[in-house]
């Protein structure tokens, strides 16, 4: 009798969590956007390399999109990688959104974390035209998007015809969508769990505890990643960063076969977009999206104190030509773009928090996306402004 009254007793303990967890969740979901706290989860493609599972991407649109619906047609259409998806921040708080606020127009989001010029493309042609925008927005992430163009046009087949390089072969999968298989047990339920599970997220991953968490790891981010991440403290400043640069300079190194070609293949996907709008009487314009490090460079560069200084130096000084070839070929092409380097500098020389308080997440916050959305808006609005004077003089 005892054992069984034991039994039952933690029977009705079990169930009633149970149905509490449930209970914690469903509220959860009402009140919150749940995309703004699951992972995504990703499975292959032949075309994108990589799309959201279908059985992993609560609070997104129907075509597969951090936004609340898909709309009948959009003033603004935003294409871009993680840094237009909003990481670090909630949809709301995305360069899109504050770019919608700040001006007055739709803007529907099409970023997903992972993807490069060749995903941008293949969303524009397949999807964003059906929106029949007047503006389209391409944020070019100089973090990694010509190392995603030269990831996908040598790793899939599909790409195949942008290939100048004979006999390369890579591996395209940079979402390392093969590995749950490899996961163990207890793993493989905590990513179900941040794949399924608002309340879990909030508890584990968005509570004082992880930001304090992630006060520590910026401190220690040198040990935490030997020879992959510095950080720099400057109280005075009030600054306390942390940084990630080795991977960066890979993405950008010049003296890079595969980053030249990346570059290549960059610019003529996005000549083919820009191309195809005007087809269509769309505008196109390039966000040029930099680095961490450039938006810090007036206190890291030739800053011998910091661990891995010299690969800080080394990237800075190929994120610059980098930049100057993207804008080169851009005023060739008659493309317009937007460059919020100067406006990050700025914001970060008065102070305040610009980016994820991370060691292992270099996006920018709310606060740096609001900066990228107001520069876009200011070079909108001039925009505007000249064709009505020259309207007016005609």
């Amino acid at each position: 009798m005892r054992i069984r009254k034991i039994l039952g007793n933690l029977c009705v303990f079990v169930l009633s969590g149970a149905i509490a967890l449930v209970c914690c969740e469903l509220v959860a979901r009402i009140r919150l956007n749940a995309a703004d706290y699951l992972n995504v989860g990703m499975v292959r493609d032949p075309i994108y390399g990589a799309i959201p599972s279908p059985t992993a991407r609560a609070g997104y649109d129907k075509l597969g999109f951090r936004n609340r619906e898909v709309p009948t047609t959009a003033d603004i259409v935003a294409i871009g990688d993680s840094q237009t998806y909003g990481n670090a921040a909630t949809m709301e708080d995305s360069w899109p959104y504050a770019l919608g606020r700040i001006i007055g127009r739709n803007v529907y989001n099409m970023g997903l974390g992972g993807y490069g010029p060749n995903q941008y493309y293949q969303i524009l042609t397949t999807k964003a035209l059906n929106l029949k925008p007047r503006l389209i927005l391409c944020g070019l992430s100089l973090t990694d998007d010509f190392d995603n163009a030269w990831h996908l046009s040598y790793g899939l087949d599909y790409w195949a015809h942008l290939r100048q390089l004979p006999g390369v072969k890579v591996n395209f999968d940079t979402w390392d969508t093969n590995d749950l298989g490899t996961q163990s047990w207890h793993k493989h339920i905590r990513v179900w769990l941040s794949q399924h599970s608002v309340a879990y997220q909030l508890i584990v991953h968005n509570g004082i505890g992880d930001r304090l968490k992630g006060k520590v790891q910026v401190r220690n981010a040198a040990q935490l990643y030997p020879g992959m991440a510095t950080s720099l403290i400057m109280p005075e400043k009030h600054i306390e960063e942390a940084f990630q640069p080795v991977g960066n300079l890979h993405n950008l190194d010049q003296s890079r076969e595969s980053v030249r070609e990346g570059m290549r293949i960059t610019f003529e996907l996005l000549k083919e977009m820009d191309e195809i709008c005007r087809k269509n009487h769309i505008q196109f314009v390039v966000v040029v999206i930099p680095t961490k490090e450039m938006a810090f460079a007036e206190y890291l560069e030739h800053g011998s104190t910091i661990p891995l200084s010299d690969v800080v130096d080394r990237l800075l000084v190929n994120e610059r030509l980098a930049q100057e070839q993207t804008f080169k070929f851009l005023n060739d092409a008659h493309i317009p773009y937007v460059d919020p380097s100067s406006a990050l500098q700025r914001a970060v020389s008065v102070g305040g928090k610009f980016f994820a308080d991370s060691a292992g997440d270099m996006h920018p916050n709310k606060n740096g996306y609001r900066i990228i959305a107001e520069v876009i808006a200011g070079q909108l609005n001039q925009s505007e402004a000249a064709k009505q004077t020259t309207a007016s003089t005609h």
